[in-house]
């Protein structure tokens, strides 16, 4: 079975007034010993002060994954507390601030090479690490994934509201992120040598620092032997991040299974994926989306049935296909993260309710007794 890691960047608020507070390097710094720990999960500074990424280890259960993915939200919290901030999974704030950049040499550099998109950009995204055998694999999925991932991203919606304002969108972070040179999809590569050649090209422009600008919907990481799926908001509800992690790894395994049977990827151009990506992010799992096999226009709820058949026996092979179903229905019902922060909005007409009861939904399962072992 493969493995499954995630990266959750988290946003951290002051507990008083929803407001983003700049506590990630004292955070750190003063972590005690006990946040030290390698059986758990672990947590970094990120490009602004105002947010940690919590990450698991690389796990084969699902349950084992959910636990710790709920551990490292709760250590991230525990960590800023003392600074009278709490740890929360929003994908954008809704409330306004101006964002502060970490303090190290790279992330100065691109403060001084990116203008306002470097000083004003604090999105919170969900990163999936799903094992691969071999780069060649690692292509074959990244190939055959492609023109799922804007259900992924429906899916995730976790962004109405940002900087004060109702956006209008489901995932803003979508629009926010795409400011970044080189994040959204591709055309398919075919080979380990056609993808390493497209990383070449673009670090010789020297518009971007180096492949780790290359912010892709998903990507071949360097250092560790994965796919690595960045398309997501950050899910409001963890229990929302374990079902789009197992989803995640189904299309890994089929994708890998339609590769060794020599099945061709679907031949949707990178501009009508960017399309569909922009769709999800407009209306998240409640509206229109192209359908991912043909590309013609559809509903998001039929693009969701689609990929749930698609994967289906991959789910059932890695015993997810139950988590997945009443997890699926579960978010189609409440509207995933973005449903929940509209609700909290409606009932006072208040962004400080809305971060309040994402804190609530954050840390909900922490208090049901998931992720303290």
């Amino acid at each position: 079975m493969r493995t499954l890691g995630v990266e959750e960047e988290l946003l951290l608020v002051d507990e008083r007034t929803g407001i983003p507070m700049a506590v990630a390097p004292q955070a750190v710094a003063d972590a005690p010993d006990w946040a030290a720990s390698t059986s758990g999960p672990g947590v970094e500074e990120e490009f602004k002060e105002e947010m940690l990424e919590a990450q698991t280890r690389p796990h084969e259960s699902a349950a084992d994954l959910f636990d710790e993915i709920v551990a490292g939200r709760a250590l991230a919290d525990r960590l800023v507390k003392p600074y009278g901030a709490r740890a929360v999974a929003l994908a954008m704030s809704p409330m306004s601030f101006v964002p502060h950049p970490t303090r190290e040499p790279r992330y100065g550099t691109m403060m001084e090479r990116y203008g306002a998109t470097a000083r004003n950009v604090l999105v919170c995204g969900c990163h999936v690490h799903v094992g691969i055998d071999s780069r060649d694999e690692g292509v074959a999925v990244m190939d055959r994934i492609r023109n799922w991932l804007p259900v992924i991203l429906a899916l995730s919606a976790n962004s109405p509201f940002a900087n004060g304002d109702d956006t209008g969108y489901a995932s803003y972070r979508f629009a926010a992120w795409h400011q970044w040179q080189s994040a959204g999809p591709t055309e398919v590569f075919g080979s380990v040598a056609a993808y390493e050649e497209f990383e070449r090209i673009l670090v010789a422009t020297e518009v971007i620092l180096d492949r780790r600008m290359i912010y892709l919907d998903a990507r071949l990481p360097h250092q560790l032997p994965t796919v690595e799926v960045r398309i997501a908001d950050v899910c409001l509800d963890p229990r929302d991040t374990i079902v789009l992690a197992a989803l995640i790894r189904a299309l890994v395994d089929t994708a890998v299974d339609e590769w060794q049977h020599d099945v061709a990827p679907v031949a949707v151009p990178a501009a009508a994926l960017r399309l569909a990506e922009w769709q999800a992010a407009l209306t998240g799992a409640a509206g229109r989306l192209p359908h991912p096999e043909h590309g013609r226009g559809g509903t998001a709820a039929d693009a969701v049935a689609a990929l749930v058949a698609h994967v289906d026996r991959a789910l059932g092979a890695n015993g997810d296909r139950e988590l997945v179903r009443s997890g699926l229905k579960r978010m189609l019902e409440n509207g995933g993260g973005a449903g929940i922060q509209r609700r909290a909005f409606g009932v006072r007409g208040s962004l400080l309710d809305v971060v309040t009861d994402a804190l609530r939904v954050t840390h909900a399962q922490e208090a049901a007794g998931h992720g303290t072992g």
